[in-house]
């Protein structure tokens, strides 16, 4: 066992954290970071580990707590600058044994520098939105931490904890580690929880908030609980961290649906508890850890950050996962007219994408941009094809369609419009979506996807897949971090378009019937 680890684990045992004697720490100080792997089998509905809240770092819990809140700052923002505060003030952080188990920064694209951004994301889907985010950021510093290191209110920290790159630095770990704790201490580093890594889809423990209120309790409480989902790339520096579960507690105090049958650890001597602190007495009695599938002995166990694809994984937690099925490319709205307008011209691609919108139709939005996602499996979003579509319908088809039509908010109905109106006039069948995609693919349709799927490929210069794919074989994930994940991310996303020309490539050689 590590030095390191040895402390946290007094310093955990100092805060009245409990955890399982079945959970061991694993500490690769070489690169990979700390894991958590099972000593014996663990199973289903075990409780693991139980967190009190006041051993959480919020800014509730802060010695910063009244400079935060006097500034006005508040979630992600107010925890960096919590960070910061503990971090600066050494042994005297009550997170002192925590704190010394964190790297100085995550290996995130925020803090890597701009040719290093333009070097590893061009093409890709992080690279627009991380020279975005790192201009919003260092703004955020400017008119939200500089005041307060002018203030005088920081006289007896070291001020150079409160720099620029030092707030990149807390912004990247508040963005890998923190949880959305309950709406008391809002964001939160819940030491302990962080430590387990993450898999898509086949986590072993969930993280839940164990609240001292009864069965009777309203339904609503629950409605938004769980795990933030990211089925694609919508990610930004702002966005919610992951939740943690609520758990209502039954009549008789237990947890419900939990079996307490794991060996824990005791609560040291000396912690506060909300007799103490008055604060805190209406706070949730604790947060635990929970075995949602079992673990076999030596096996590591797995937490998960919500089901996303590698854009918003490195974006968020510095890291990709191999052949990830939630990975998706986007084309952007701009680049379809610009594709239109150079086939036909401005004003013609206007028009047709205004009567797309009478239709009821829009892209994607994230921020000031719309796009259409293509899903890993090289599928158009249905949006993009009905816009195609009616590029190419012919001036006399439009013409009917634009001064007939009212405004359409259901999309089957958009298609059954355009479909009934196009073939002849006849009821079109959306009993199968693959019947609708089939009818709206007509060779044009398929041609324009194979022109979109070439420009969207430009992006990514000059190497080709078959390039980044040799040089991912020969790059180590260890010692060339930034580098391999890059080239996992570029390379799930040229495979992605690879599948959309296979896609159109396929059904524009298949005759159709009008």
């Amino acid at each position: 066992m590590s030095r390191r680890i040895r402390a946290f684990k007094r310093w955990m045992q100092s805060q009245g954290i409990e955890w399982s004697n079945g959970l061991e720490f694993i500490d690769d100080e070489e690169g990979g970071g700390i894991s958590v792997k099972a000593i014996f089998d663990l199973n289903e509905g075990d409780l693991v580990a139980t967190i009190p809240k006041n051993a959480c770092l919020t800014i509730k819990t802060s010695l910063a707590k009244d400079i935060i809140e006097e500034s006005g700052l508040a979630e992600s923002l107010g925890l960096s600058v919590a960070l910061m505060y503990e971090k600066s003030i050494g042994e005297a952080s009550n997170w002192a044994g925590y704190l010394q188990l964190l790297p100085d920064s995550e290996c995130l694209p925020l803090v890597w520098t701009l040719d290093e951004v333009d070097q590893f994301l061009t093409g890709t889907e992080l690279h627009k939105t991380m020279k975005e985010d790192k201009t919003l950021i260092y703004e955020d510093w400017k008119e939200n931490i500089m005041p307060i290191i002018t203030s005088g209110q920081l006289d007896n920290v070291d001020l150079k904890c409160f720099g620029v790159e030092q707030y990149f630095a807390a912004k990247s770990l508040v963005s890998s580690r923190s949880f959305e704790i309950d709406d008391y201490h809002g964001y939160g580093m819940v030491p302990l929880a962080d430590l387990f890594n993450h898999q898509t889809g086949a986590e072993n423990i969930h993280f839940t908030n164990v609240s001292p209120h009864s069965d009777s309790d309203s339904e609503s409480d629950n409605e938004s609980d769980g795990e933030e989902v990211e089925n694609g790339f919508h990610d930004n520096s702002n966005d919610k961290p992951p939740s943690v579960e609520k758990v209502h507690s039954s009549s008789n105090g237990s947890p419900t649906a939990v079996d307490n049958k794991s060996y824990m650890n005791g609560h040291a001597e000396g912690q506060t508890t909300s007799e103490d602190d008055p604060t805190l007495k209406d706070d949730p009695t604790a947060l635990e850890i929970i075995v949602v599938r079992a673990v076999k002995s030596g096996d590591e166990v797995y937490n998960t950050y919500g089901t996303m694809g590698n854009a918003a994984l490195l974006h968020r937690y510095g890291f990709t996962e191999p052949d990830n099925s939630y990975d998706i490319v986007n084309v952007d709205l701009k680049e379809v007219i610009k594709w239109s307008s150079d086939l036909f011209s401005c004003r013609y691609s206007r028009v047709r994408v205004s009567l797309w919108r009478k239709l009821g139709c829009s892209g994607c939005v994230s921020e000031n941009s719309e796009y259409f996602e293509i899903s890993s499996d090289g599928e158009p979003q249905i949006e993009l094809l009905i816009l195609l579509y009616i590029i190419f319908l012919p001036e006399k088809t439009y013409d009917k369609l634009n001064q007939s039509v009212p405004f359409v908010e259901d999309v089957n109905k958009t298609v059954n419009i355009l479909l009934s109106e196009d073939y002849s006039n006849k009821k079109v069948s959306l009993e199968t979506p693959e019947n609708v995609n089939s009818l709206l693919l007509t060779k044009k349709v398929c041609d324009a996807l194979l022109s979109l799927a070439d420009i969207r490929e430009s992006f990514y210069g000059v190497n080709s897949i078959s390039d980044d794919i040799e040089a991912l074989k020969r790059c180590s994930c260890v010692r060339e971090r930034k580098l391999y994940h890059s080239l996992v991310l570029r390379v799930s996303e040229r495979k992605i378009i690879k599948k959309l020309r296979t896609y159109a490539s396929k059904r524009s050689s298949k005759p159709k019937k009008r």
